[in-house]
């Protein structure tokens, strides 16, 4: 079974209602006189073309589900190497940023900065307050137990790539310029500038999967 989520986190891992979201932050910059960020992402597959791997499996992760995602992509490392044999320089396991993970692709400056934990109703376990860094970065805890060889930066000396949607980001800052009474070209300009180290900014997510099922590349859906 999938974790229990927040009200808030559920309705923004939902897909379905990205439409609502653009159009009340279009609304929302059509009365304040912002306009919309201009997408910079890089067009090109290089992210792609890094994947070398005998083995490679996209995890579609468009909510947190406790941390689930990050325990899915370490067993399909563990499982390789340890049921198979296989190096893991010959595994490529893929996580994508989107939806209700999208801020998950930041550092802690800006889960600090912008009270994200507050903003996406995601509390710290070891304070059960609203979380003031990214719980995904270098301990996150799922199941009930402290990983930190499921946390993105130890995934990433695996060889894990992540990858976030330049389109949820630009929506996501404009709920969360909204929010808290700020320009959204000023806190979408911020937000990208402290996207973790590593991590790639792609146009959009609906792309990048189907390049990725295009390059004969595994799917797995949380």
């Amino acid at each position: 079974m999938r974790p229990a989520l927040p009200f808030r986190a559920q309705a923004l891992g939902v897909l379905a209602v990205t439409t609502l979201f653009a159009t009340s932050i279009a609304a929302t910059r059509a009365s304040t006189g912002a306009r919309a960020p201009v997408a910079t992402a890089a067009a090109g597959d290089e992210w792609l073309d890094r994947l070398k791997g005998s083995h490679r499996e996209l995890f579609d992760a468009p909510a947190p589900y406790g941390g689930v995602p990050l325990v899915h992509m370490m067993n399909y490392y563990d499982t390789y190497k340890n049921a198979y044999g296989a190096k893991d320089s010959d595994v490529n396991g893929i996580l994508t940023f989107y939806g209700s993970t999208t801020f998950y692709g930041l550092n802690d400056a800006m889960w600090s900065k912008y009270r994200l934990g507050e903003f996406l109703e995601t509390n710290d376990p070891t304070t059960s307050k609203p979380a003031t860094s990214n719980p995904w970065r270098v301990a996150p805890v799922a199941l009930g137990m402290t990983l930190p060889q499921a946390s993105i930066e130890s995934l990433q000396k695996r060889g894990g790539t992540f990858i976030l949607c330049n389109n949820a980001l630009t929506l996501f800052s404009g709920m969360l310029a909204q929010a808290r009474g700020l320009s959204s070209d000023a806190v979408y300009a911020d937000l990208k500038a402290n996207i973790l180290p590593g991590v790639t900014l792609v146009p959009g997510m609906v792309v990048a999967i189907e390049k990725a099922q295009g390059r004969g590349i595994a799917y797995h859906r949380q």
